[in-house]
């Protein structure tokens, strides 16, 4: 065995695993570069740090199993008359997530609260928080199987662990009663440690038709709005303003 394999071993069993793959290149360009004993020990362990973090953030984006990939970066914030700048960068700034607030993005169909919500939480999640993105169906099925399927255990361990959740499509279907009861227990369980954004083409007020009971919305509403942000989107279809076409100009 060659000194290079040696010591890419060695490192390899002291955990510097993405240092270890390139040891000889950074070997080489020590050399080049006469560097100090002490820059290149600095040089393997940045390399080894920031490699790690790299495939910390790949981790958490492939678990936050977002529908996209698009950031705010990409986001048209000129289409939405109800968010100036000032509200947009607040956004991005996350500083919401450490005091558990929550936001609700309201609008009708394609005027971008799924990629608003989607940008917000690859910010989250560039930050070294675990965010996940979950429609409302997925979730009540999760909640539905829980006891009887081991995916959906692991599934809702993800969620209560991270965060930052998102559930899509709030008024997408309606619930039984008993579904409603198994939400809001799991809001309960979670909302003091977890934000949650939300997206809906129906204001809050109008939730019981989800719900089915005013009791239940009640408590639901009470533990979401307490701590949270309503921001009602409008402005045309960012779906159709961006819309690509087969045909040149």
């Amino acid at each position: 065995m060659n000194e290079i394999a040696e010591l890419s071993n060695m490192m390899k069993k002291l955990r510097l695993v993405e240092s270890s793959k390139i040891v000889n290149d950074l070997i080489i360009q020590a050399k080049q570069d006469n560097i100090s004993y002490y820059q290149f020990i600095m040089n393997v362990f940045s390399y080894e740090d920031k490699a790690r973090q790299q495939k910390a953030l790949e981790r958490r984006l492939k678990q936050a199993t977002l529908p996209y990939y698009r950031t705010l970066e990409d986001y048209d914030i000129s289409l939405q008359p109800n968010l100036n700048d000032r509200q947009f960068n607040e956004l991005r700034d996350i500083t919401w997530i450490e005091k558990h607030y929550n936001l609700i993005l309201l609008g009708p169909t394609g005027v971008g609260k799924t990629f608003l919500s989607v940008g917000l939480a690859i910010e989250v999640i560039r930050a070294g928080y675990d965010a996940i993105f979950i429609t409302m169906g997925e979730l009540i099925h999760v909640l539905k199987t829980r006891d009887i399927s081991k995916k959906s255990q692991i599934r809702l361990k993800r969620i209560c662990d991270t965060q930052l959740m998102i559930i899509d499509d709030m008024m997408f279907l309606a619930m039984d009663k008993k579904e409603a009861n198994l939400f809001f227990h799991f809001i309960n369980d979670i909302y003091e440690s977890t934000s949650i954004i939300i997206t809906s083409n129906k204001a809050p007020n109008e939730w019981i038709e989800v719900f089915g009971d005013e009791i239940i919305t009640g408590a639901i509403l009470d533990r979401i709005i307490s701590k949270a942000e309503i921001i009602q989107l409008s402005g045309d279809s960012y779906r159709l303003t961006h819309r690509e076409s087969i045909f040149k100009n």
